[in-house]
Order: structure tokens, then C-alpha cells, then sequence
């Protein structure tokens, strides 16, 4: 005969997986709601707390001892761009001696830097080292009962925490992104001409010829759109962050997981649709 105990338990065990799944939706849908806040409370946030986006804003683009921390934001971006380009030209350059066909190097390095390379990587930095950030910021206030003092006090919570991250992360992405797609450019050029010995004349021509305004364009609109997903995710994480310093930490690595997941999830199909399944080169006709 079964005892009541291994029944109980029994029961417990079935019930996990169903008890996992909907605290699982649960948590998806807490998430979901604080983006939509997030958004709607950027009219709030502009309008009643403009300084605090302002310092947000010298936050995001230079941190706090900036020539001691490496220059900031900008200068991580440009690191890694400049390293991720380099790698682009080196490869670039060894796939296309395969076939005979080196002179288009300045063709796929104007494609990959712009369409993906400079739009993931900055992201990326911003999710490192601003979303952790925000994530740790928002997780000791949560943890201190700041959050609810300021709901008790009758502050929003959500546009003066979130939104006004959220708007600092958009603006100033805007010229991250611009030092690390330059930096880019540079690096591989760098690579291919001066350490190949490539021409330059041929690799200027192909470069300019294959680069358009419009894949610029569509790239910054990238590069936008991921940091948007970085400032809400990481801001949420930390707005609802438990248990403790230790729980703080947790949520921090939980939401730049997530992050990343999301850049790349959302880059597949922004490129899919901003360039269209089958890509054209500009200037040249070719699909």
C-alpha cells in the first residue's frame, strides 16, 4: 500500500513541470507589460524628468572616470569594432584569394560592416557595459525599498527609472554607433590594403560603389532598435530583482543573456526585413 508521504510526493513531481511552464509565462508577461510602460512612459519622462535623461545620457556615452575606464562606452565600441573588423578583412581577404577575386574586398567589407557588424557590436558593448548597469542601479533600489518609496511618494516608478534609461540608450547609441561603424571601416581597410597589400585605388572603388545611403540608413535604424530592446530588458530585470545583493547579480547575467538572445533573434529579422530575402548590391545589380 502507498503511503501518504510517496503520494505527496508524487503528486509534487507531476505537478513541477506544469508549475514551471506557467511561472514561466508568468514571468514572460511581467516583462511584456513593463516594456509597453517602458514606451508609454516616455512622454512622462522627456517631460517632467529631462535632467535626469541628460545625466543618463553622459552616463551612457562616457561613465564616470571616463579616462580611467577606458574612454567610456565610445571606446569599448571602438575597440571591439575595430578587432571584429579586422578579422572581416583578414578573412575576406583569404575566402576571396581562393576564387581570384580580391578586387571585391572592398565590396563585402562595405556589406558586412554596415549591415551587421557595426549594429551587432555596438549593441553588444551597450548590453556589457550600460545594461548590466542599469540592471545593478535598478536591482539595489528595488532591494532597498527605493522603488517603493518612490511609488509611496506618488513618482512614477517606471518613466523615472525605465523610460528615462530608455531614451538615454537611443540618443546615444546614435553616435556610438557611428564611432564603432568608422572604426570599422578603418580596421578592415587597414588590413586589406596596408597588410595584404592590396590596391587601394581598386578597393576605394568597389568600397564606395557597393555603400549606399540607404543601407546607412538601415543600419542606424538597427543599431536604434537594439538598444531599445537592451535598456528594457535590462531594465526590467533589475526592476523586479529579489532576494538580496546576491539576487541583484543574478538578474544582471539573466538579463544580458536575454539581451543578447534578443539582439540576434531581432537582427535575423530585421535584416530579412530591411533588405529583403534575396539582397541586392547597390551599384552593381547583383542579387
Amino acid at each position: 500500500m502507498i503511503s501518504y508521504s510517496t503520494a505527496t510526493r508524487a503528486r509534487s513531481a507531476a505537478g513541477r513541470p506544469v508549475t514551471a511552464l506557467v511561472d514561466g509565462c508568468a514571468e514572460v508577461g511581467r516583462h511584456v507589460v513593463f516594456a509597453f510602460r517602458a514606451i508609454a512612459g516616455i512622454p512622462t519622462a522627456l517631460h517632467r524628468y529631462f535632467s535626469h535623461v541628460l545625466r543618463h545620457i553622459g552616463e551612457v556615452s562616457f561613465g564616470y572616470a571616463s579616462l580611467l575606464a577606458g574612454g567610456g562606452t565610445i571606446g569599448i565600441v571602438l575597440a571591439m569594432s575595430a578587432v571584429a573588423a579586422m578579422m572581416v578583412g583578414v578573412e575576406t581577404q583569404r575566402g576571396l584569394e581562393l576564387i581570384g577575386m580580391t578586387s571585391l574586398s572592398g565590396m563585402l567589407s562595405a556589406i558586412a560592416n554596415t549591415r551587421e557588424l557595426a549594429p551587432v557590436v555596438a549593441s553588444i558593448a551597450l548590453a556589457a557595459k550600460v545594461g548590466t548597469g542599469f540592471t545593478a542601479q535598478l536591482g539595489a533600489m528595488r532591494i532597498s525599498d527605493e522603488i517603493d518609496a518612490l511609488d509611496a511618494m506618488a513618482v512614477k516608478s517606471v518613466p523615472f527609472l525605465a523610460s528615462t534609461r530608455l531614451i538615454a540608450a537611443a540618443v546615444c547609441v546614435i553616435p556610438i554607433y557611428m564611432v564603432g561603424l568608422l572604426g570599422s571601416y578603418v580596421a578592415t581597410r587597414l588590413v586589406i590594403v596596408n597588410f595584404q597589400g592590396n590596391s587601394a585605388g581598386t578597393y576605394d572603388y568597389y568600397f564606395h560603389l557597393a555603400l549606399s545611403p540607404t543601407d546607412l540608413w538601415y543600419s542606424l535604424t538597427k543599431a536604434v532598435v537594439f538598444a531599445i530592446i537592451v535598456a528594457i530588458v535590462h531594465c526590467s530585470y533589475g526592476f523586479y530583482a529579489s532576494g538580496g545583493p546576491e539576487g541583484v547579480g543574478r538578474a544582471a547575467g539573466r538579463a544580458l543573456r536575454t539581451s543578447i538572445l534578443a539582439i540576434g533573434i531581432t537582427d535575423v529579422v530585421l535584416t530579412f526585413a530591411l533588405w529583403g530575402l534575396v539582397p541586392t548590391i547597390p551599384g552593381v545589380g547583383l542579387s
